[in-house]
């Protein structure tokens, strides 16, 4: 008697296998839901970066002397 011939099949990675439950759970309202999360973030991220430049301009005309006129 032969044994069965063992089929090869290749084993998702940990990653693969996320991103397929995600697909299955994420419909597109949720995956559209989550997109519009991280632009909202990306977006503080921005307006953050542009409040720390404009302290640091501010920071630096305040401290530069007095000038005569």
């Amino acid at each position: 008697m032969q044994a069965a011939p063992v089929r090869a099949t290749a084993i998702p990675t940990f990653t693969e296998a996320l991103r397929a439950v995600e697909a299955v759970l994420m419909r597109n309202g949720q995956r559209t839901a989550r997109r519009n999360a991280w632009n909202a973030v990306l977006e503080d991220r921005r307006r953050a970066s542009d409040r720390r430049e404009v302290q640091h301009v501010l920071e630096a005309v305040a401290h530069r002397a007095p000038q005569a006129t």
